[in-house]
């Protein structure tokens, strides 16, 4: 029994040492919303950096051939109303990234901050995106759900849908 005590001890003050931490802090201008969860920034040393926001994943807009003008890839619905509302919030900003991780595709994940406000948390909380629950770490896990929950039962944003398809499907 003192084993376990002293391993239960040993845990509830360990754990949160485990949070994931970000792996690196950059200050920059938003130069280009792409859509309801991927930015770029230019840094202060003018690099610019492509950022996907952590732990959410917004509709996805219309994409189409720059060249042509056909779609390549048609959107969701409430796609071109989150990227509406990230371009009101974040265009020509000064924002700081917290970056968590490197995707696949070379983009800094990262949380994004404007001043104080958490713009991840507040694209949830307004219904503009899912909270992205295979990609949250602790500590912010409990907090994206719940204000995904939230949304949901006001029915804000892509919660006025009886069934929105999230984009991973």
């Amino acid at each position: 029994m003192k084993h376990f005590t002293t391993m239960l001890i040993f845990l509830l003050f360990a754990l949160p040492c485990l949070a994931k931490e970000p792996i690196r802090t950059i200050e920059g201008t938003v130069t280009k919303v792409s859509d309801g969860d991927t930015i770029q920034v230019m840094d202060n040393l003018g690099t610019k950096v492509k950022v996907r926001f952590y732990g959410i994943d917004a509709p996805e807009t219309e994409k189409s051939n720059k060249r042509t003008g056909h779609v390549s890839k048609e959107g969701q619905p409430y796609g071109e109303e989150s990227f509406k509302a990230l371009q009101g919030k974040l265009n020509r900003q000064k924002v700081r990234l917290d970056i968590m991780a490197i995707d696949q595709y070379k983009r800094s994940v990262a949380l994004v901050w404007l001043g104080n406000r958490n713009i991840n948390l507040e694209m949830v909380s307004e219904g503009w995106a899912w909270a992205y629950k295979q990609y949250l770490d602790r500590p912010y896990s409990s907090e994206f759900i719940q204000n995904e929950e939230q949304a949901r039962s006001k029915r804000l944003g892509l919660w006025k849908q009886s069934n929105p398809q999230p984009p991973w499907e």
